[in-house]
């Protein structure tokens, strides 16, 4: 008997969280799409599509292995889950009698789908769960934090309507959420124009009215000459601004310096340039975007980049203005209230291990800084971390100082790695649980917030094909091993999910029908005229007292970029639509085929000096470290930089088709691994040499 049915769910094969259709026939899956019912057709991205690959693969963790050699050495025994569980149980226990829950850190890429492991985390009393923002988006979520009491991620971007958008470096159009291009493209054929300032050139400049390549390091200097001109002329809109803006005195006086004939000398951008910009956005006010971005984790005065962004969107009124800025709505606006499983725990008091919150006062716990975990393991100030879960995060492929994440591995009492895939940071693991893939797991219900909020569900498409297990699953009887299974009362995910929507009228089975339940079915705007921002004072603070008394200066003076030693590139990276952060992709069979290896891109002049010639391989070097990877030749960067894509130069054997496939990017950014005032990694202020082989 031929059975065929259609699942709808959520993608996971990058940090988007697409709905997608997954048709499945006789328990195989046949075809992933994009869900109709959300994007109006069933497009999707090449990862998502390559999911299907991904299930099928045999090139992943298919049962539960404790480690049975040195660490990093391969070697393994295969062990039953419940030999698994006594195992981290016994040592859990003994590290909590000895140091206390808090001896437990946690990682993981962040996002809806961790109120599990945040949850096990809180039943536990640990209070060191971190996110990879700190190699990711740490200082535009905290300088959002401090100008509107906004993360980056509750608020979105009104593209379909928006009239000018301004985008610093984020290549919104190959590193890909699939609604957001979609809505970028459908901007620009409506007739919005789009600017794009970056150090290359990318298929989103292909698309833009105006593009920029812009000296490295330059771009918070770009930023403060178009503030110079809007405050200067009063091209702000001056209604919103007197409502809601604090320190616009303080702003003017800060910016004098800040010409655009002064920013046309750091920047590279003529300065009649810098002023048609600022005058262009105000012509088009409210309806404007100036990007934040998304990767952020470039520079030491990133957190003030993204400071002097968000006041340019603030200058301009575009702050729940239709084409601009939307605070986003989520089931509470609809009138619905969904309950989230970490608030069956109490909240932990104690203090984080990293000083977020505390030492850092104005950077968020709700992050962290993971950049600081190997020196708190090292010193074992300001208390000892004794155990480390790598949840469905590869620290040693994403993070910079991979010798000191290594050595600090060593004085850990346990490293446990749940993931779907192989990992570097699986391969230095003591035990590694294999995760259940989302194509074969139930998670939890979660908003996807906007205009018009939906609640969406991740929901099992096919039974696992190996001996894996949920997260829910696996957290739930780690709690119950460690007498915590008061705070795991359910008895599957399914009745999790109906627990979440009680109350609510809908039910597990409404997910079914589209894999979305629309809470409305017009969008929500705020009162421009009312608005409350989540800041101290409630307004936007251009001055910010708790900054100030934090003893961080509201906006800082520009500080000019480290110059290129000469011989050597400033190393930046990026992504494309093929592949996802570090390795979650590139052993992937659809994608590794159209992607096999990352390259390092240069300008010619610099090929011409060192001598170099389109495909040569090179050794790529930087304080004691190197790389091997081939070169390709482009006028269409930036003279001083050299561009590699992220998540190559794969160490793991098992993954046959990534192994020994190009360079790894973070490897060579030793030296990096810093806290800036942003609590971002300043990862673009690596300098590396490149000598031909």
């Amino acid at each position: 008997m031929n059975e065929k049915k259609v699942v709808y769910s959520l993608c996971c094969m990058c940090t988007g969280r697409c709905p997608i259709m997954v048709e499945v026939e006789n328990g195989v899956i046949k075809h992933i799409w994009g869900n109709p019912y959300v994007f109006g057709a069933k497009s999707l991205c090449p990862r998502g599509a390559a999911g299907v690959a991904f299930e099928y693969d045999n090139e992943r963790p298919q049962y539960p292995m404790i480690r049975d050699g040195e660490r990093g050495s391969g070697k393994w025994r295969r062990v039953s889950w419940e030999e698994a569980f006594d195992f981290l149980a016994d040592k859990f226990k003994k590290i909590i009698e000895e140091y206390g829950a808090k001896a437990i850190a946690l990682s993981d890429r962040g996002g809806p789908h961790t109120e599990l492991h945040k949850l096990f985390l809180r039943a536990l009393g640990s209070p060191n769960y971190f996110t990879h923002h700190a190699t990711c988006s740490n200082s535009v979520h905290n300088a959002h934090m401090s100008v509107a009491g906004h993360a980056r991620n509750t608020v979105g971007f009104d593209y379909k309507n928006c009239k000018y958008l301004v985008v610093f470096g984020r290549n919104l159009l190959e590193s890909l959420i699939t609604g957001e291009a979609r809505n970028v493209i459908e901007m620009i054929n409506s007739g919005g124009k789009l600017v794009y300032i970056d150090v290359r050139w990318t298929y989103t400049a292909s698309k833009a009215y105006k593009f920029f390549i812009i000296n490295p390091g330059t771009d918070y200097a770009l930023a403060l000459a178009l503030i110079n001109v809007i405050v200067n002329q009063q091209l702000y809109e001056a209604d919103f601004v007197n409502r809601y803006v604090i320190g616009l005195k303080y702003l003017k006086t800060f910016i004098q310096p800040y010409t655009p004939e002064w920013a046309a000398k750091e920047t590279g951008i003529p300065a009649e340039e810098i002023r048609r910009m600022a005058y262009e956005a105000a012509e088009n006010k409210p309806s404007v975007i100036f990007h934040p971005g998304w990767m952020t984790a470039w520079y030491s005065q990133d957190f003030y980049f993204r400071r002097a962004i968000y006041i340019l969107n603030a200058l301009m009124g575009s702050y729940e203005a239709k084409g601009g800025i939307f605070i986003s709505k989520g089931a509470g606006d609809c009138g619905v209230k969904i309950k989230q499983p970490t608030s069956i725990a109490p909240k932990v008091t104690e203090e984080r291990c990293d000083g977020a919150g505390t030492e850092y006062p104005w950077i968020k716990g709700q992050w962290g800084m993971l950049q600081r975990l190997p020196e708190v393991i090292e010193t074992g100030q300001p208390y000892p971390i004794k155990a480390y879960i790598a949840m469905r995060h590869d620290p040693l492929a994403s993070m910079p100082d991979l010798e000191t994440w290594i050595k600090a591995f060593e004085k850990l009492d346990l490293v446990v790695a749940i993931d779907v895939n192989w990992s570097w940071t699986s391969w230095y693991a003591d035990i590694i649980l294999p995760e259940a893939t989302y194509l074969e797991r139930t998670d939890n219900v979660i908003e996807r917030k906007g205009l018009k909020p939906q609640l969406a569900l991740r929901q099992k498409v096919i039974e696992p094909r190996f001996d894996a297990k949920s997260r829910f699953q696996i957290f739930k009887t780690l709690a119950e091993k460690l007498g915590k299974g008061e705070y795991f009362p359910w008895r599957d995910e399914i009745e999790m999910v109906n627990w979440q929507l009680e109350g609510t009228g809908f039910t597990f089975e409404d997910f079914a029908k589209k894999g979305i339940i629309d809470l409305t079915q017009e969008p929500i705007w705020y009162d421009r005229k009312n608005l409350k921002f989540n800041t101290p004072s409630g307004k936007i603070e251009v001055f910010s007292e708790a900054l100030e008394n934090s003893g961080i200066p509201s906006l800082s003076p520009y500080e000019k970029p480290t110059p290129t030693p000469e011989g050597h590139l400033r190393l930046i990276t990026g992504k494309v639509a093929l592949h996802t952060q570090g390795r979650t992709t590139s052993n992937n069979l659809y994608l590794n085929e159209l992607c096999p290896e990352n390259y390092l891109y240069i300008h010619p002049s610099f090929a011409k000096k060192q001598g170099l010639k389109e495909g040569d391989l090179v050794e790529i070097s930087n304080n004691g470290v190197s790389q091997k990877i081939r070169v390709r030749i482009t006028p269409y960067i930036h003279p001083e930089i050299g561009f590699m894509l992220h998540g190559f130069g794969d160490p793991v054997p098992v993954r046959t088709r990534s192994f020994g496939k190009g360079a790894s990017d973070v490897v060579l950014m030793k030296g990096q691994l810093k806290v800036t005032v942003g609590g971002n990694c300043p990862l673009f202020e690596t300098f590396i040499k490149i000598d031909k082989i």
